[in-house]
C-alpha cells in the first residue's frame, strides 16, 4: 500500500471549530507546573515553597556583548509582554544576576548539557537559564514558558499573577536532530501558515522543518533557470484550486524565521519520481519529449524524470544549485522514494549520477529510506518511513556510516487519522491515536540500527487532506509533542501514565494559542485548575452500539443526544457528520 494514497478533498476540510476549555475533558485539578513540562528534562528538582515572582518591574538579562543571546532574549520578552503586560526590557547581564530578572547567560552551565542543553535554576529572587550556546538558551526558555500558566501564551492581556515554581532543571537531547515535515506540494500553505507551525515547532524545542517542496500536483519554489515549474507546474493542487508557490524572497523570509526560532530548514526536491508537475511543466524532461497534463489527483508511483536524457541532470544540478545557494542549512532532501515507474537498474544510474551533484553544492544527502537501495556516502541520511522494523539497506546504510531519521509511517505520520471517525487524514498506514504515537522506542526500533546510529526522529504531515491551518492543527497536535519527547528525552524517562498527565496539562496552553487540537479520550486534558463539573446520570456512551435519534449519553462530563443513528462517531471530538447535539456540561 502507498503512503500517500489519498481522496478527494471536498469534504475533507471538516475539522471542529477552534477548542474551548468548556469543551475540554475536565481534569480534576490543575497539573503542578514542574510536573507538566513537555518534553520531559532529564532533571528537575524542586526547590519547596520557594517561587519566583513575575511582575511589572521584572527585566530580561542578556550575555553581554552576545548578539544570539540578546535576540533570545527578546523572543521571550515577545512570548510574555502580550498576555502580562509587562514592559520586560531586555539588556545585558551585569556581572552578577540581579533581582527582579530572568537572566539568559552563556557560561556555568554543567558540561553534560552539551550543545542543546540547558541549565535553569529558579529562586525568590531571579530565574537564570544557562547553556554553551544560544541553541541552549532558547531551549531553556521553552521551558520557562512552561513554568508559567498556560493563559502566558494568550496574545491578550490576562489577569495575573505569575509566578514560577523554585527548581533547579539541567536538560540536554537524547538526539541532536529531531524534526518535523509540511508537505506544502499537495495544498499549498502560505507563508504565514508556515511561520505559525514554526513558532508551534520551537515551543516543543523541535530544531528542523523540513519542507516538501515538489511533488506531482505541484512544485513550489522559484527557480531561475526552469521558471515554468512554478508559473505552470505550481499553478494547482490536489483536488484543483490556484496551487501557489515561494519565490525566493519568500523562501528566505522562511528560513530566516526559523533560525530566528532555532530551527533549520531541510528542503526537498523528490526525485525521480513524483515529478509530474515538472515533467508538465517541460515537454524535454519527458523520454518521449510529450509533456503530460497537470494532475490534482492522488495517485503516486507514476511519474518518473528520463534517466537516460542528459538535460535530466542539467535539469536537477540547476535546481540543486540555486536551492543550495538559499539554504544555509548542511542538508537537502532528495526524495527518492515510491519511484514504481522507475526500474530498478535505471534508480541505481540515477543515484550514482545526483548524490554527487548534490555533493557538488556542498550540502549533505537527506532522502527517503529507499535510496539506501544506492552506495551512500556516510554522510547521508536514510529516512525510514516504512510500516515494518527491518531494512536490509538501511541496515548497510549504517554499516558504511550513515545515521539514520526516523519517521515509522504507523508510528509518526500526522497525517493518519487518529481512528475510523476523526474526519480528516488518511488511514493506509493504520489509526495513530496519542498512546500509538508514544509508545515506541527510536533507539532500538529497527533491526541493526542501535541508539548511536539514529540521528533523530521526525514526524512528518502529507497534505492531500489538509487545506487550512486549523487541519494543520488538528493532525499535529497533540502527536506532535509525543513525537518531540521521544526526540528529546532520555529512555529512562519514558512513561505513558505520566506521559498523559504532563500531556494533558499543555491543553490550556493551546486553547490560549488557538490551537486546534485533537481532544483524545485517552488524555484527562486539565482546563486550568477548574473542577469537574459533575457526573452525568445517562449512560456513557460505547463506541460500539448503534444509536438512533433521541437517546441520551454522557461522555466527557458532557450530556450528548443522538441526532441520527451513528456507532463509532466520539461525541466531540468527530463532528464529520453532525450526529451529537451537545447539550452541556453535567
Amino acid at each position: 500500500m502507498v503512503r500517500r494514497l489519498g481522496r478527494a478533498l471536498a469534504v475533507l476540510a471538516l475539522v471542529g471549530a477552534g477548542t474551548t476549555a468548556a469543551q475540554l475533558t475536565p481534569a480534576a485539578a490543575a497539573t503542578p507546573a514542574l510536573q507538566s513540562i513537555v518534553p520531559v528534562p532529564v532533571s528537575v528538582t524542586p526547590a519547596a515553597g520557594v517561587a519566583f515572582p513575575l511582575v511589572s518591574t521584572t527585566k530580561i538579562v542578556t550575555e553581554a556583548g552576545s548578539a544570539p543571546a540578546r535576540q533570545v532574549g527578546d523572543y521571550l520578552a515577545g512570548v510574555l509582554r502580550p498576555s502580562t503586560g509587562f514592559a520586560l526590557p531586555v539588556s545585558d547581564a551585569p556581572a552578577s544576576v540581579p533581582s527582579d530578572s530572568i537572566a539568559l547567560v552563556l557560561s556555568g552551565a554543567p558540561a553534560t548539557v552539551g550543545a542543546q542543553g540547558y541549565q535553569l535554576v529558579s529562586t525568590a529572587s531571579s530565574v537564570t537559564v544557562r547553556a554553551t550556546t544560544a541553541d541552549g538558551l532558547f531551549a531553556g526558555v521553552q521551558t520557562l514558558r512552561q513554568l508559567l500558566p498556560g493563559r502566558v501564551e494568550s496574545p491578550t492581556a490576562q489577569q495575573g499573577p505569575w509566578s514560577i515554581p523554585g527548581a533547579t532543571i539541567v536538560d540536554s537531547p537524547r538526539f541532536g536532530y529531531r524534526g518535523a515535515m509540511l508537505d506544502v506540494a499537495r495544498h499549498f500553505h502560505p507563508v504565514p501558515t508556515v511561520k505559525r507551525y514554526l513558532d508551534q515547532l520551537a515551543q516543543y524545542k523541535i530544531n528542523s522543518l523540513h519542507l516538501h517542496l515538489a511533488d506531482d500536483q505541484g512544485w513550489r519554489i522559484q527557480i531561475d533557470s526552469w521558471p515554468r515549474l512554478t508559473t505552470y507546474g505550481g499553478s494547482t493542487q490536489v483536488g484543483g484550486g490556484a496551487g501557489g508557490y515561494y519565490t525566493k524572497a519568500q523562501y528566505t523570509d522562511i528560513v530566516n524565521y526559523a533560525a530566528s526560532r532555532h530551527i533549520t530548514i531541510i528542503p526537498e526536491i523528490d526525485m525521480p519520481g513524483h515529478v509530474n508537475a515538472a515533467l508538465a511543466s517541460y515537454a524535454e524532461l519527458n523520454c518521449n519529449g510529450v509533456a503530460p497534463a497537470l494532475r490534482t489527483d492522488t495517485a503516486v508511483g507514476y511519474s518518473s524524470l528520463c534517466i537516460s536524457k542528459d538535460i535530466t541532470y542539467t535539469f536537477i544540478a540547476d535546481v540543486l544549485r540555486e536551492l543550495a545557494a538559499l539554504t544555509p542549512g548542511p542538508s537537502i532532501h532528495i526524495g527518492g522514494d515510491e519511484a514504481s515507474s522507475t526500474s530498478a537498474a535505471d534508480y541505481l544510474t540515477f543515484a550514482s549520477k545526483v548524490l554527487p551533484l548534490v555533493a557538488a553544492t556542498g550540502k549533505t544527502v537527506v532522502g527517503w529510506h529507499d535510496i539506501a537501495k544506492a552506495a551512500l556516502p556516510a554522510s547521508a541520511s536514510p529516512q525510514f518511513w516504512g510500516t515494518s522494523t527491518s531494512d536490509a539497506g538501511v541496515s548497510t546504510a549504517v554499516s558504511r556510516g550513515s545515521k539514520v531519521i526516523l519517521s515509522p509511517a504507523n508510528k509518526a505520520y500526522l497525517d493518519m487519522k487518529y481512528n475510523s471517525s476523526t474526519p480528516i487524514g488518511l488511514s493506509w498506514a493504520g489509526y495513530i491515536e496519542v498512546q500509538d504515537a508514544y509508545g515506541w522506542n527510536p533507539g532500538a526500533y529497527l533491526s541493526g540500527v542501535g541508539e548511536s546510529a539514529v540521528r533523530g526522529v521526525e514526524s512528518p504531515l502529507w497534505t492531500e487532506t489538509v487545506v487550512t491551518p486549523s487541519d494543520i492543527d488538528y493532525l499535529a497536535f497533540p502527536r506532535l509533542a509525543a513525537h518531540a519527547e521521544l526526540g528529546w528525552s532520555p529512555w529512562s524517562t519514558h512513561d505513558w501514565t505520566a506521559f498523559r498527565t504532563r500531556l494533558g496539562a499543555q491543553a490550556p496552553r493551546w486553547v490560549a494559542q488557538g490551537i486546534n487540537f485533537y481532544r483524545s479520550s485517552q488524555i484527562a486534558w486539565d482546563t486550568g485548575g477548574t473542577t469537574n463539573p459533575g457526573t452525568c446520570t445517562d449512560p456513557a456512551w460505547t463506541a460500539a452500539q448503534v444509536y438512533t435519534g433521541g437517546n441520551v449519553v454522557s461522555h466527557n462530563g458532557h450530556k450528548w443526544t443522538a441526532k441520527w443513528w451513528t456507532q463509532g462517531e466520539e461525541p466531540g471530538t468527530t463532528g464529520q457528520w453532525g450526529v451529537w447535539t451537545d447539550n452541556g456540561a453535567c
